[in-house]
């Protein structure tokens, strides 16, 4: 069998399979569907100071090979979760990736000093991109000089690498890349969720409350390839996310330069899934003949 180790630049994981912020819960949701410690990372759901309710509903709405969301960051705040989700995490043997978000500079900093580096947790990954609040979020993630003072001062807070998820709605995504990684971090994910909207036409009504909301499933997959393999383009590690519904779609992000994959709405189709690509894309690479993943990735031919 291939080997499916993988490194995001100093981050090792057992396999290139992840799950994407807010599709996963915190993990222990998924426990009935698998053993959560066999996946390369839990990375989960966005974690904020306070509690939060989220945005009202209408938040959800399918679309044509997609979802529209505007959850909003539903979250029980950082006290909750430090006392009584992480330690349940840390008794599955999962490796644990905790996705952050706040309004302000001070609120990531705060989540980075509060957090630590607990048993199991082996990254931080900094929402910077989430079109669905008012403050923070996308509003990061769209600012060159503004991500590249989040990502210093959290770095100084930490002692876990950062990874940063990165906005797509944005003209050109390799600036971004680059202030990220200058400022400190390890890698970044590519992408979180695209505007868009949906109406009833009959009703005259938007389908979801706050109008505008974010766009993933396997519609995003082929943007989000195209900005996968521009960042990867930078020489900065990437993390693939947008659209992975099967081994094909995995496999063409890590094809292109990306480190490891994210799997996210596919979760809410088939809970089994993201459970099973491992074996899929070891089968996949055994039939290409190849030895490892670290030979298949960025192996595009161009030419």
């Amino acid at each position: 069998m291939a080997d499916l180790a993988t490194r995001i630049g100093a981050i090792s994981l057992k396999n290139p399979v992840m799950t994407a912020s807010g599709t996963f819960g915190f993990g222990l949701e998924f426990l009935d569907y698998g053993d959560i410690s066999t996946l390369g990372a839990v990375v989960t759901k966005s974690v904020t100071v306070k509690p939060r309710a989220g945005n009202p509903p209408p938040r959800i709405y399918e679309t044509p090979s997609g979802m529209l969301n505007s959850i909003g960051l539903e979250n029980p705040g950082m006290d909750y979760f430090m006392e009584n989700i992480l330690p349940r995490l840390a008794g599955t043997g999962a490796t644990v990736i905790v996705n952050i978000a706040g309004e302000s500079i001070d609120e990531y900093k705060h989540l980075a000093d509060v957090i630590g580096t607990p048993e199991g947790v082996i990254a931080l990954e900094i929402n910077a991109g989430c079109p669905n609040v008012d403050k923070g979020g996308m509003t990061f993630g769209r600012d060159s000089q503004m991500l590249g003072s989040l990502v210093e001062t959290v770095k100084k807070a930490t002692a876990l690498p950062l990874i940063v998820k990165l906005t797509p709605n944005v003209a050109d995504i390799v600036p971004f890349v680059k202030t990220a990684s200058e400022a400190g971090a390890e890698a970044v994910t590519v992408i979180n969720t695209l505007l868009g909207m949906s109406v009833d036409v009959k009703k005259r009504m938007p389908r979801i409350k706050r109008v505008v909301a974010g766009l993933s499933g396997p519609a995003i997959h082929p943007v989000a390839l195209r900005m996968a393999y521009e960042a990867a383009g930078t020489g900065v590690p990437v993390i693939g996310a947008g659209g992975v519904c099967d081994v094909n779609s995995a496999m063409a992000f890590l094809l292109v330069g990306a480190s490891a994959i994210e799997v996210g709405t596919w979760n809410f189709t088939n809970p089994h899934f993201v459970f099973e690509l491992p074996g899929l894309i070891s089968s996949f690479l055994d039939e290409l003949g190849e030895k490892s993943i670290s030979s298949y990735i960025g192996s595009l031919k161009t030419e």
